[in-house]
C-alpha cells in the first residue's frame, strides 16, 4: 500500500495520540522542497537550473516534492540537487548548476554530505514494499544509455518510402517488428520520463556505447544481426533460436536436449478459388502458410523473453524479446507493457526470479489475427522457464 498523508490521517483517527513516522519517500519529498525553498527558487526556476540545456519539466520537480504521492527522482537528478545546493547562488541573476570540479573544499564537503543523505533517503524508499520504485518492473532504468536494437526488414519487403532518395522518405519503413517497437517505446518513455539517453537503432547503426549499455534486442537471429552475434555469448542460457529447413519464414527455439518449441497452425477457414503460384508465395514470404497447396492459419506463436547481464558489460542488462514470428515478439513485449497483465506478470517475475536473471518461452495465442498478451500466472502459458539460480522448470 502506498503511504500518503491521507493514510497517516486515517491511522491518527484510529489510534489517537499516536504519531506515525512519515514514509521514506515523503521524507525525501519534503527535503527536496526544503532545499528549493532555501534557495528562494520557484519550481520553474529550479527546473531550468538543474536541467541545463535540455531542461527538466516543472511537473517532474512537482512530482518529486509531492509528499502525499511522491515520485522518486533518478539518482542522477539527486546528484544535481546536491551539486546545486552545495553552492551559494544568491548573487546570481540566473542560477546555474555549475561543475563538480569547480567546487572549493567547503562546497565539496557540503556536496558529498548532501548527496549521501539524498541517496540514502532514496534507497530507503526503494526498499519499502509498495512504493512505485519497488514495483517499477523490467522496463525501469536508473540510468542510460538504453538502446533498443530492432531488426531490419529485407529490402524486397520494404515500402518505396524507405528509400532515402524518395522525397517522402520515412526511416521507420526500414524497421521490422514495428508493432513491438511502438508498444515498447511508449512504455519506456512513460516509465522513465527523465531518461535522456534512450534510443532505437537498426543493427548496423549500433556502436560500442549502445552495445555496452542497457541493451534491448527485438526479433530473431536472421533479421537482427546483433541478436545473431550475441546468442553465442550467452553461454549459460539453454534456449537457442535456430533456423530449421521446414520453416522458411521464422526460427524455432531449441533446448540442449533437442526439444523444440514451435508455433501452432490450424486450417484456413475460407476456400480460395485460385491458390497463388510458388513465385507469389516466395515474393510474399508466406512459405510457412502454404502446405500442399492449402493455406493454413497461425493459431499460436512462441515468445522468448529473457533478462540477463549484458555479456558485453555485466554492470548493465540485456533484454531479449523474440518470437518464431513477429506475433511472438509482440507477445514478449506486451507481457510487461499491457495494463491488463503487466502488474501480475511483474510480481510473478519478482517472486519466481529474485536474482533478476531469467528466460521464458511463452504461448502467444492469436485472436482475430492479433497477438494476445500472455498471463504468466497461468501455467499453461509458460512453455519453459530458466534461471541461473535453480534448475529449469519445463
Amino acid at each position: 500500500m502506498r503511504w500518503s498523508r491521507v493514510t497517516e490521517s486515517i491511522w491518527t483517527l484510529i489510534l489517537p495520540g499516536v504519531t506515525l513516522a512519515p514514509s521514506p519517500e515523503a521524507v525525501l519529498a519534503d527535503r527536496l522542497r526544503a532545499l528549493r525553498q532555501a534557495q528562494r527558487l520557484t519550481q520553474a526556476r529550479l527546473a531550468r537550473a538543474l536541467g541545463g540545456a535540455k531542461g527538466i519539466s516543472v511537473s517532474a520537480i512537482s512530482s518529486w516534492e509531492n509528499s502525499s504521492d511522491p515520485k522518486l527522482p533518478p539518482a542522477g537528478r539527486l546528484r544535481a540537487y546536491a551539486l546545486f545546493c552545495a553552492r551559494d547562488h544568491s548573487a546570481e541573476a540566473t542560477p546555474q548548476l555549475g561543475r563538480e570540479e569547480d567546487l572549493n573544499a567547503s562546497e565539496r564537503e557540503k556536496f558529498d554530505a548532501l548527496y549521501q543523505e539524498l541517496i540514502g533517503l532514496r534507497d530507503a524508499a526503494r526498499k519499502k514494499p509498495g512504493t512505485a520504485a519497488a514495483g517499477a518492473g523490467l522496463w525501469t532504468f536508473e540510468a542510460g544509455p538504453v538502446t533498443i536494437i530492432c531488426p531490419e526488414a529485407p529490402a524486397a519487403y520494404r515500402s518505396p518510402l524507405a528509400d532515402e532518395a524518395n522525397p517522402n522518405h520515412t526511416r521507420m519503413y526500414r524497421y521490422a517488428d514495428v508493432d513491438a517497437l511502438i508498444e515498447l517505446w511508449g512504455h519506456l518513455r512513460a516509465r522513465n520520463p527523465e531518461l535522456e539517453d534512450l534510443a532505437h537503432k537498426l543493427p548496423e547503426e549500433a556502436v560500442s556505447p549502445d552495445l555496452t549499455g542497457h541493451l534491448i534486442v527485438l526479433g530473431g537471429i536472421v533479421w537482427n544481426d546483433v541478436a545473431h552475434q550475441l546468442q553465442p555469448l550467452m553461454r549459460d542460457l539453454p534456449i537457442q533460436q535456430v533456423e530449421v529447413p521446414d520453416l522458411l519464414n521464422g526460427e524455432v527455439f531449441r533446448l540442449p536436449d533437442g526439444q523444440e518449441f514451435r508455433p501452432q497452425w490450424g486450417e484456413y477457414e475460407r476456400t480460395l478459388e485460385k491458390p497463388p503460384t510458388k513465385e507469389q508465395i516466395t515474393a510474399d514470404q508466406t512459405e510457412d502458410v502454404w502446405r500442399d497447396g492449402k493455406r493454413r492459419g497461425l493459431l499460436e506463436d512462441v515468445a522468448f523473453l529473457a533478462r540477463v547481464p549484458n555479456p558485453l558489460n555485466h554492470t548493465r542488462t540485456l533484454t531479449v524479446c523474440s518470437g518464431v514470428y513477429s506475433r511472438g515478439v509482440v507477445g514478449a513485449v506486451r507481457a510487461l507493457t499491457d495494463i491488463a497483465v503487466r502488474e501480475r506478470n511483474e510480481a510473478y517475475l519478482a517472486s519466481r526470479f529474485p536474482g533478476g536473471s531469467f528466460a521464458l518461452l511463452l504461448r502467444v495465442p492469436l485472436v482475430n489475427g492479433a497477438a494476445m498478451s500472455p498471463d504468466l500466472e497461468i501455467p499453461y502459458n509458460r512453455l519453459y522457464e530458466w534461471s541461473p539460480d535453480d534448475e529449469a522448470v519445463a
